[in-house]
């Protein structure tokens, strides 16, 4: 059942923004990264672009628990969202489905691209990846 205080503490994530994602290095400490996220409310998920070689991805394969924080506004309010992620393969063909979830990803953070042919390109140069994380708890200090 979800709570009045878990219901305003998912609102602050809102249906997008920017957060600091939180994945454990392998010494237990944390790493942190802004990123740029999709939140779905219903679905109690998020989901952020990410690429094969950083850090945050080598520490998800090691130990997928993760966090994602964000402020609301004045930066006094906040929420985390604690769940386990999942990663997509990296993307090996600009029409592959990861690509075409990177896709969808990007319209509902940014709207259309200029040039989508680039963007699938670049998708597999950088081997982009989804991750998912379906939130399994929230807490945190709401208004």
């Amino acid at each position: 059942m979800t709570t009045p205080h878990q219901t305003r503490l998912a609102t602050l994530f809102g249906d997008q923004g920017v957060g600091t994602l939180v994945t454990l290095k392998s010494d237990g400490r944390p790493q942190l990264s802004n990123v740029l996220y999709a939140y779905d409310a219903p679905a109690h998920r998020f989901r952020v672009s990410i690429t094969a070689t950083r850090a945050k991805t080598a520490n998800i394969r090691r130990d997928p628990r993760v966090s994602l924080h964000v402020s609301g506004e004045g930066g006094w309010s906040y929420a985390v969202a604690e769940g386990v992620a999942e990663l997509s393969p990296p993307a090996a063909d600009p029409h592959d489905p990861t690509v075409e979830a990177l896709v969808l990803l990007y319209q509902r953070l940014s709207g259309e691209h200029p040039d989508w042919v680039e963007f699938r390109e670049s998708m597999v140069r950088e081997r982009r990846l989804l991750l998912t994380v379906t939130v399994k708890r929230f807490y945190g200090l709401a208004d």
